[in-house]
């Protein structure tokens, strides 16, 4: 409420003299400064600006833009395509072109049309459970898993280093010895 109340106020500029009284400048020395209030509401409708902006809006020129489905840009040639030996005739060659793009397309708009409404709520719907069992099941239990087995990562580390580390470095220098060279005969 305070917020709306700032926004309808006036926005008033605030001259400051910024001469000292013995200087012998006449108005031209003189500084405007923005008062704070002002500088506090075009900080606020710059946020506004940009909380209005989202990245959930649906992207109507750009509907690939992470590159998700690039191994779906299908061409005629990257499906069918007849070796120099056998070949058809050149009419059945377009006209299979033709109803193999025209089939694609259409068959696709025709089931996007009719499913893709429903896909996407099942998917809004399977992806807000699995948030959800992961923000509230799985993240809590693996952190009191962690906490509770503390010690037992302490243990583990102690025996890597008492144990494990010092076997392998005396492998390391074992094997450091070994030396190969090859002669060509």
């Amino acid at each position: 409420m305070n917020g709306t109340m700032m926004r309808s106020m006036d926005a008033r500029e605030t001259e400051i003299d910024l001469r000292d009284a013995g200087d012998g400048e006449d108005d031209e020395g003189q500084q405007t400064w923005k008062t704070q209030l002002e500088t506090v509401l075009e900080e606020e409708e710059e946020e506004d600006v940009i909380s209005t902006q989202s990245d959930t809006r649906p992207l109507i020129n750009e509907r690939d833009p992470r590159q998700i489905n690039e191994c779906l840009k299908v061409s005629f040639e990257d499906v069918i395509a007849e070796p120099v030996s056998v070949r058809s005739g050149d009419r059945v060659w377009i006209w299979s072109n033709a109803l193999f793009e025209v089939s694609r397309v259409w068959l696709y708009r025709i089931f996007t049309a009719l499913l893709a409404v429903p896909v996407s709520l099942l998917a809004g719907i399977l992806f807000a459970v699995l948030s959800f069992v992961h923000i509230w099941f799985f993240t809590p239990c693996v952190q009191v898993v962690l906490i509770n087995t503390g010690w037992l990562q302490t243990l583990w580390s102690s025996v890597l280093d008492i144990i494990i580390l010092p076997f392998f470095q005396s492998v390391a220098k074992c094997c450091s010895g070994i030396s190969v060279v090859l002669t060509r005969e």
